[in-house]
C-alpha cells in the first residue's frame, strides 16, 4: 500500500543519547538502498547536540530529505537545551540558505520543547527570527 498511495516515510535523528539514530547519517545509512519514499527527518538541535553542522546534513542528504525539525539549542553537547530559535549555537541562515538553495520541498517543523506549560511566546519568537532570516535571504 505504501506504492500504491506514494506515501513518504522518514526516519527521525536523535541526537547523543539515541544508540540506533543519533545522527543523520546513522538514519541514512539504514535508508540509502531502500526505495526512495525512505527517507530523513532531520533535527537540527539533534544534529547539532552530536557535534554536526545541520547544514552540511543538509547538504549531504538533501535527495533522501523528507521532512525537518527546526529548532536551537543552547550547545553543540549532549547537554544542550532548547532555546529560541536565534538565540543559541545553531547558524539558522545559514541552513534556511541551504534549503532554498537546493530547493527543499519537504516539511519544515517547529520543535519547542522549552517552556512546555506556555509555549507560544518563545514560539513565536522563533517563528519571527526564522521569517526575519528568509527576508534576508530573499
Amino acid at each position: 500500500k505504501v506504492k500504491a498511495y506514494d506515501i513518504k516515510l522518514a526516519i527521525h535523528n536523535h541526537g547523543p543519547g539515541d544508540k540506533r539514530y543519533p545522527s543523520p547519517e546513522s538514519a541514512y545509512e539504514k535508508i540509502k538502498n531502500m526505495d526512495s519514499r525512505m527517507g530523513l527527518c532531520l533535527d537540527i538541535g539533534h544534529t547539532k547536540r552530536i557535534g554536526i553542522d545541520p547544514a552540511k546534513s543538509a547538504r549531504q542528504f538533501m535527495d533522501r530529505l523528507h521532512d525537518v525539525h527546526i529548532k536551537d539549542v543552547d550547545k553543540a553537547a549532549a547537554e544542550g537545551q532548547t532555546v529560541e530559535i536565534g538565540r543559541g549555537v545553531i547558524d539558522i541562515p545559514s541552513f534556511l540558505k541551504v534549503l532554498i538553495e537546493r530547493r527543499y520541498s519537504g516539511k519544515v517543523s517547529f520543535e519547542f520543547e522549552k517552556d512546555g506549560d506556555d509555549p507560544l511566546p518563545g514560539l513565536a519568537e522563533s517563528v519571527g527570527y526564522v521569517r526575519g532570516c528568509l527576508d534576508m535571504i530573499g
